[in-house]
């Protein structure tokens, strides 16, 4: 059935699922948390069921189905979304687990499916740029230069003039450009390499280890640790060093590792043990940026993220997964 018609009702719910994946990360990309994108895909999916009958043909059922998507999201930054604390740390920032990125259709690059989960518009670093910015010129950003729509469409969906929308958009980058790491390379570790493999490998093992030393020979001099929503940013290898010291990390005992792929970055999820559960449970996830063979970014999350990860929810006794 051709999507440039009017789906019949019994059509509807399937025609809709069809996009969900690539809805749920362009709601997650304007909102930068996991949870409420997935409420926002439910509530485009209600809104585009009560207005179906105005799906009259003029664009594609998935560009209509994006222009509610993004005007939910307006709507959800209107009413609830402050703003990124004075550090610059996005507090409300969550992980996209690689294995659902790739339950998108591969394509070529042109492919929209493939522009929208590309690795340099999904990475943390572009996610909280992008969470700086206000939400029109945001969703004017994520439409034009991410998903490649014409500043027409954009117009018409935002309800402002073409002039309008090439000024929100260049309001946009330039804002991008304040809080994107200086350089390109620095924000996007490029293809995972061997090197990079290798690098996380020791990250993991120190960590576990509980080898601060060994750990800060990993790090930039400049490097950047959060651990949203916990208040506090720290840059600089000394600064990270002396956080982790003050927080007792040295006397921490009884770690695991499992690396992973989160947000098309390295990551390695940390398991602690626990006497009464006779295993190692979910502690912490590090989400790394890795740029020339050092590690640039820590950005530590919460054990509630585990079931999403593809990683086991505990270890065994031996660690074993």
């Amino acid at each position: 059935m051709s999507t440039d018609t009017q789906p019949a009702e019994p059509a509807f719910s399937g025609l809709a699922e069809r996009h969900r994946r690539e809805l749920h990360v362009h709601c997650y990309r304007m909102l930068g948390s996991f949870e409420d994108a997935e409420d926002t895909v439910q509530e485009t999916f209600l809104r585009a069921w009560r207005r179906r009958e105005t799906f009259a043909g003029r664009s594609t059922f998935r560009a209509w189905l994006y222009g509610i998507a993004t005007n939910a999201c307006l709507d959800l930054l209107a009413k609830c979304r402050p703003q990124p604390a004075t550090g610059g740390e996005v507090r409300w920032l969550q992980p996209y687990p690689d294995q659902l990125l790739d339950e998108l259709p591969a394509g070529g690059a042109d492919e929209p499916e493939t522009a929208a989960v590309a690795r340099e518009t999904i990475e943390l670093a572009y996610l909280v740029a992008v969470q700086h910015l206000a939400p029109r010129p945001r969703a004017v950003l994520i439409l034009r230069d991410v998903l490649g729509w014409p500043a027409k469409e954009v117009a018409e969906l935002l309800g402002d003039s073409v002039n309008s929308v090439n000024s929100a958009l260049q309001r946009a980058r330039a804002g991008m450009r304040e809080h994107l790491p200086a350089e390109r390379q620095d924000w996007t570790g490029g293809e995972e390499d061997t090197g990079t493999r290798a690098l996380v490998r020791r990250f993991t093992e120190a960590s576990v280890a509980v080898d601060i030393e060994r750990i800060a020979a990993l790090l930039r001099d400049d490097v950047r640790c959060s651990m949203p929503p916990t208040p506090g940013l720290y840059i600089g290898r000394d600064a990270v060093v002396k956080d982790w010291i003050e927080d007792g990390f040295e006397n921490m005992t009884g770690l695991r590792g499992v690396p992973t792929f989160v947000n098309r970055q390295p990551a390695v999820a940390f398991y602690l043990w626990q006497e009464a559960a006779g295993a190692y449970l979910p502690l912490t996830l590090d989400v790394l940026r890795v740029t020339g063979g050092a590690i640039t970014e820590i950005t530590t999350f919460h054990a509630d993220r585990f079931p999403r990860l593809g990683v086991p929810d505990r270890l065994p006794a031996d660690g074993a997964a």
